[in-house]
């Protein structure tokens, strides 16, 4: 009925929105679905030009396919990169996490199997908001310009792998920070990272890093930094370094407002978001009513 299955050497990639039940829950399902359909359908309007095939939805992700390892890379960075312009959510912030893989794939009619399949979903499975993480094949596929943009940042285990997976992060943003300011002059990005996150509150300095990877802030006496503010909550948010990236959740009534050095500003409410370059945090107060408890980050 279905023809001779077939065997291929393809890269498998998967692109699903983050935090698209809270969107739910929200926005309720008409006005939710016609979101979620605006979103996939920006994505997989990258397809054609990198000769991707797009192989299934699933409910708010999509599944597709590429020739070779450096096409799925240059979708999953176009991927993101269109989300960033085009907002499809407005001033309510929408954001995709991206995960793929190179290698053998079985192909029965429409449809793909095999471990690599497995695989690409497994690592998309473990992705934030913003991120795009890869693996070892993925890596040893590229050209060498392009692997310039991926860098290892972990050890995972998969259910029915023997052993850990080394997964890699591509490096897809346009890093404007090194011609950006966030205060005072001596609070720039230096020439070279070293994947630290400072964050300044007045004259308090803390710092976020492979040895301190989480820091609570809020109002409560109990927090790393203490923001002393009404607008805040006991514990209104956490930052994380994970990785390789820096994450701030929030846990809040009144929501968490990061301002970008771009100026763009999202308002997160029981969300999270990866914070790049440079910026600003307010905890619970709108940045348009001049808040003074402002927390300044620099990710260097």
């Amino acid at each position: 009925m279905f023809g001779a299955p077939k065997s291929n050497m393809l890269a498998i990639l998967f692109a699903d929105i983050s935090g698209s039940t809270a969107l739910y829950t929200k926005l309720g399902d008409v006005e939710a679905l016609k979101l979620v359909s605006k979103c996939l359908n920006i994505l997989i309007g990258e397809l054609p030009s990198r000769q991707g095939v797009l192989i299934k939805t699933i409910g708010d992700e999509i599944m597709c396919s590429f020739p070779n390892a450096a096409l799925a890379f240059e979708s999953a960075c176009a991927m993101q990169r269109v989300i960033e312009m085009q907002r499809p959510g407005g001033e309510r912030p929408i954001y995709i996490r991206i995960g793929f893989h190179y290698g053998e794939v079985i192909q029965i009619a429409e449809d793909l199997f095999g471990d690599a399949v497995n695989t690409a979903a497994r690592v998309t499975s473990i992705t934030r908001a913003r991120q795009i993480l890869t693996t070892q094949a993925v890596y040893d596929s590229l050209p060498e310009k392009l692997r310039r943009k991926v860098r290892l940042v972990s050890r995972a285990e998969f259910r029915g792998k023997d052993g850990a997976v080394d997964v890699f992060q591509v490096d897809w943003e346009v890093d404007s920070t090194m011609t950006t300011r966030i205060g005072l002059p001596k609070f720039r990005k230096p020439t070279e990272a070293r994947h630290e996150l400072l964050l300044r509150h007045h004259e308090q300095i803390l710092t976020v890093n492979e040895q301190h990877k989480s820091i609570v802030t809020g109002r409560g006496d109990t927090c790393d930094l203490i923001i002393p503010s009404n607008f805040a909550s006991r514990q209104h948010a956490t930052i994380d370094f994970s990785f390789g990236k820096f994450v701030v959740t929030d846990h809040s009534a009144n929501g968490t407002f990061i301002r970008f050095s771009d100026n763009q500003v999202i308002h997160l409410t029981h969300q999270e978001i990866m914070l790049h370059g440079t910026g600003a945090i307010s905890l619970g107060q709108p940045f348009s009513e001049s808040p003074v408890d402002i927390i300044e980050y620099l990710v260097q």
